[in-house]
């Protein structure tokens, strides 16, 4: 009952708190020169592009700074009508899990690879929070390469994290469950203590192709794992990741996960588990999974089930992991360019606790524990702290840098974004935010190497910011100006899904390596029809297959007769066009999946069922020349059994 009181006296306290710190009104920016700062004349293109998480909508948005002009919406785990992506039968596998076809998932972090720390934008990662996968976005062609089901996990929000020089993606389960020899086995959730368990999982990443694999896992206890970053220079061998609910609780979180002062941030030796992993010192566990790979030359994807996974106990391997004290109920986990400094921040605390790499080695090497989990080492709190920032506002979730000795915090309920000293600890400056900021990114900011000149705050809530649109209101970034040593506010826009976490890079890293259009004398695709000569129509028992060009301005064949109702029809595109920016739709009468779009030197297939006698007509979707709308053909279905022969025609 006092626990209740207490929750419900902190929940009145946080409310009061957010009516007298919410700025008064939609506010303006602070200067009158703000509009000119994001401008980009026509012609011109944006400094920086943002990956964007789309939260709720399972894609990734691509943003420029600073317009915050939106330029493309890259289906990632859920599948897009617009583009045919989890429809056609190329990429329908991309989607695949143990538990079959899943069509949707909540996209909540994004990863930019790095070297040495510093982003190379190679790939781009993302993680999917209900069912738990990690995918790998190649930044070259803006598409999906790859999907990696995690086993053992479930809510893989600490995810995808990386290391220094992107050897490994990195994902803490936030749901833990029972695996393994367990995972299939009836047990009440009331043994949660005794029967569930945690998982952080290593993929390792091929640095040539970038092809991902399980690595290993290491067993840990039954806390959720919230979100994580690896170390950087001097603590470049480790991982740290917050953790809340270590009271392990299974029943009303919001009161029970909050019983103690401190949770804890824990710091795992990669380096010494990866040692550990290649010696075999684990142990081979049951596990299915889905390992999805789209094929650069083909366009096909293919989906290979896996069956087990290598585990390891840090309760035998007892110098990789150890627990750092962590007010209060973690949410963010941020290290420092120069990798000294781990930031945690408490969602319920009025501190900022800044701890040291350094001391935290020096706490080990004198074992300074203050206790155990399941025999592992809490270190010292005040052996481990560097300092804590004093009342920096209220419920700290995220901090960022920008390489200038400062350190920037949202603070969710005060509804600011707060920028502080790193090596004194004290707060310069604050900025109100409009509403209930969440993650906040500066360009490089989680890298060795920020760019301090802007920062991007994303927010919950948007009232009074926008026109209203029904009940619902669109989620909202702000950019600020950091680059003068103060938080200035220059433009606000509203954003795709739910974003949570974004990474920006310099646009020049990529802009000039982008895939302008497939070349058609590599695309080995099994039913590609590399010229007009080739297009055809044939009858395998009750399949069909459409072997079909398209090119400005007409398909081939587009007129097709002798399907019938029953049959299954295979329409296999090419997109014969050899110049960039020329994608062709293909969409026909009836279909009750989607539209394909087929990039320039492509083949992509859409699977139609005929179930009635007529006359259906396809066309392209994608405007493409003067003549567009005469891109079009029909295909006449038959009754079962009829005696019309196949027939098609290429214009000729």
């Amino acid at each position: 009952m006092k626990n209740s009181i207490f929750i419900i006296g902190l929940s009145i306290l946080f409310a009061i708190a957010i009516l007298s710190c919410r700025p008064q009104g939609p506010g303006v920016s602070a200067t009158g020169d703000a509009a000119s700062k994001v401008y980009v004349p026509p012609g011109e293109h944006d400094e920086f592009y943002n990956i964007v998480s789309g939260g709720f909508n399972g894609q990734v948005s691509v943003v420029g700074l600073p317009s915050g002009r939106t330029f493309k919406i890259l289906p990632v785990f859920s599948v897009d009508p617009e583009s045919g992506y989890g429809f056609s039968e190329e990429t329908k596998p991309m989607l695949n899990t143990s538990h079959g076809f899943v069509p949707w998932d909540d996209l909540h972090h994004i990863a930019i690879s790095t070297t040495d720390g510093v982003h190379d934008a190679r790939w781009a990662f993302a993680n999917a929070n209900n069912t738990p996968r990690v995918a790998r976005i190649d930044l070259t062609t803006f598409q999906t390469a790859e999907i990696l089901e995690i086993p053992n996990s479930a809510g893989n929000h600490s995810s995808p994290f990386i290391t220094e020089n992107t050897e490994y993606v990195v994902a803490g389960t936030r749901f833990s469950v029972p695996y393994g020899e367990d995972a299939d086995v009836d047990v009440p959730i009331a043994t949660y203590k005794e029967n569930f368990r945690g998982a952080i999982t290593f993929i390792s990443v091929d640095d040539e192709s970038g092809e991902m694999d399980i690595a290993f896992q290491i067993d840990a206890p039954p806390f959720a794992y919230d979100l994580a970053r690896g170390g950087k220079k001097v603590s470049g061998d480790w991982f740290f990741f917050s953790t809340y609910n270590t009271e392990q609780a299974h029943t009303l979180l919001e009161v029970n996960a909050s019983q103690r002062d401190k949770d804890f941030i824990m710091a795992i030796n990669w380096r010494k588990a990866e040692e550990y992993a290649r010696q075999g010192r684990g142990e081979i566990i049951k596990a299915e999974y889905a390992h999805n790979i789209r094929d650069k030359n083909s366009h096909i994807t293919t989906s290979t089930m896996k069956e087990e996974v290598l585990m390891l106990d840090p309760t035998e391997l007892k110098d990789i992991m150890y627990f750092i004290p962590c007010p209060k109920s973690p949410h963010g986990c941020d290290v420092s360019p120069d990798g000294e400094y781990i930031v945690g921040s408490g969602k319920l605390a009025a501190l900022i606790p800044v701890f040291s790499f350094s001391k935290m080695i020096e706490a080990i090497e004198n074992e300074d524990f203050e206790g155990d989990v399941n025999g592992m080492p809490i270190l010292n709190y005040e052996s481990v702290l560097y300092g804590e920032v004093q009342r920096p506002g209220l419920g700290p979730l995220h901090t960022e840098f920008d390489g200038k000795g400062n350190a920037y915090t949202t603070m969710f309920v005060s509804s600011e974004v707060v920028m502080w000293d790193l090596e004194t600890l004290e707060v310069i400056d604050r900025a109100p935010t409009y509403y209930s900021v969440g993650h906040l990114m500066i360009p490089g900011g989680c890298t060795a190497e920020p760019h301090g000149k802007y920062l991007v705050a994303y927010n919950k809530i948007t009232k009074d910011r926008y026109l209203p649109t029904g009940p619902e209101l669109c989620h909202s970034a702000q950019l600020f100006d950091i680059s003068n040593g103060r938080l200035e506010l220059l433009l606000d826009f509203p954003t795709i899904g739910e974003p949570h976490y974004a990474e920006a890079f310099p646009a020049s890293l990529i802009k000039d390596k982008q895939v302008r259009f497939y070349r058609i004398e590599d695309n080995t695709h099994p039913h590609a029809t590399k010229g007009p000569a080739q297009a055809r129509v044939e009858r395998e028992g009750n399949t069909v297959r459409v072997y079909m060009t398209s090119i400005r301005s007409h398909f081939r064949p587009d007129n097709i007769e002798g399907v019938f109702v029953g049959d299954t029809v295979y329409f296999h595109v090419t997109n014969l066009e050899q110049e960039w920016d020329i994608p062709h739709g293909f969409a026909i009468k009836g279909a009750n999946n989607a539209e394909i779009l087929i990039m320039p030197g492509e083949t992509a297939t859409l699977k139609w069922l005929p179930d009635r006698v007529g006359i259906f007509p396809f066309y392209c979707t994608d405007f493409c020349s003067a003549l567009h709308q005469e891109m079009q053909g029909y295909i006449r279905v038959s009754p079962a059994g009829s005696d019309v022969p196949l027939t098609f025609s290429t214009g000729e």
